[in-house]
């Protein structure tokens, strides 16, 4: 592909991207590999060319712009060199005609309804940062390595402070053809997931219960503080999701992981048997991924006021499951990948506010004391952005 004509398929992807943002269809990384499926003929330098035009536009514009060709131009006004590609050649973009670089992309990376509610929060530069292209962090895997050996066995690697087993490597590392990889001895996970997995003080012996488990990345985090002795439970309702754990638990050394697949509405009756029994939940909630920008910058032109309100609604019934699990004594870490005060620390306020029994755990490390728990910002802590609390149930 001709540097046009890279420009031109860049230009067809947004233009994909920007409607299936507005319409709730599929996220900009899968149209992408899509695109890509279906033109054998681009090699990996097109690919990455085009991925970088794209991702360039889309952490340009606060909202969707109007089009992939709109957004482009606005960028070309800006970049002689980027303007000279549309010179209307053999699958390059038509030339710019005068006016069309009247677009505007802006300098706030906050949606504009969005941004008022976050100016005592973010200044101008850490707005910045939430757009920042999100470094690569991983795991060791305690259970079978400790960070001084990856670091000797990997001369690129970084440790990743205030993380006791995070290290970095250079983005682009081809990491699944690294043996560390295949031998299971790091998994891909960002500092502040770490740095929440911690939090949970998870111990050898112990009962521990990760009740929004996912695809288990915290899950194994905490089999591996956990030593691979006690009871570990990873619980989800989404199927797919959490069927990718067990062949990732068996990588790293992890088979004392139990799943549980839970039923959305009848959750109690599985987790029945757990009730007074849990040394440790972490409830690690759905949420509307605003804390996730560096990694998916177009879901913040998914981002409405109703998605927020459905997030805040799903947060809080999946605290009123948690809270009856834990043991007398026992501790409850809430945290999600947000930085919206309805999602994080409200959330935490209003169940203190309505069970005595519950006292918040304040403690130090990267990132803000945010009301009865922490923020961690990609500024603040070199992570992505979550809020997250420890509570402690009286015995």
């Amino acid at each position: 592909m001709t540097p046009a004509a890279r420009l031109q398929a860049a230009i067809d992807l947004l233009d994909a991207i920007i409607v299936a943002a507005t319409g709730q269809g599929p996220a900009a990384d899968t149209l992408i590999a899509r695109y890509f499926k279906e033109r054998r003929y681009a090699g990996s330098k097109d690919r990455r060319a085009v991925r970088d035009h794209v991702y360039r536009a889309i952490r340009a514009f606060a909202a969707p712009p109007s089009t992939g060709r709109a957004a482009m131009v606005a960028l070309a006004a800006q970049d002689p060199a980027l303007a000279a590609l549309f010179d209307g050649s053999v699958h390059a973009p038509a030339p710019i005609v005068p006016g069309e670089s009247a677009v505007d992309a802006g300098t706030d990376p906050l949606p504009p309804w969005l941004s008022s509610s976050l100016a005592a929060l973010v200044d101008e530069d850490e707005r910045a940062t939430l757009l920042e292209r999100a470094p690569l962090h991983l795991r060791v895997n305690a259970l079978k390595a400790t960070r001084e050996v990856l670091l000797a066995r990997l001369p690129a690697a970084a440790p990743i402070a205030r993380c006791a087993h995070g290290i970095t490597l250079p983005e682009g590392t081809a990491l699944e053809a690294l043996p560390e990889w295949q031998e299971g001895l790091i998994e891909v996970q960002d500092a502040g997931s770490q740095i929440i997995a911690a939090a949970c003080d998870a111990r050898p012996g112990q009962t521990v219960l990760d009740l929004c488990a996912g695809a288990g990345g915290k899950t194994l985090a905490l089999a591996a503080d956990m030593a691979g002795k006690g009871r570990l439970i990873a619980a989800d309702i989404n199927r797919d999701r959490l069927s990718r754990l067990p062949p990732r638990a068996q990588r790293a050394g992890a088979d004392f992981i139990e799943t549980m697949l839970l039923d959305g509405g009848r959750e109690g009756q599985l987790l029945a048997p757990l009730m007074g029994a849990c040394d440790c939940v972490l409830v690690d909630a759905p949420c509307t991924g605003m804390g996730t920008w560096r990694r998916n910058p177009e879901s913040r032109w998914r981002l409405t006021p109703d998605a927020i309100r459905r997030s805040t609604a799903a947060q809080h019934h999946v605290l009123t499951l948690a809270e009856p699990l834990v043991k007398p004594g026992g501790t409850l870490v809430y945290a999600v990948c947000s930085l919206l005060d309805p999602e994080g620390r409200e959330q935490v306020e209003a169940l203190l506010a309505a069970n005595a029994a519950w006292k918040a755990e304040k403690s130090d490390g990267p990132g803000y004391e945010w009301g009865n728990g922490r923020l961690l910002t990609p500024m603040s802590a070199a992570s992505d952005g979550f809020f997250f609390a420890r509570l402690r149930k009286a015995c």
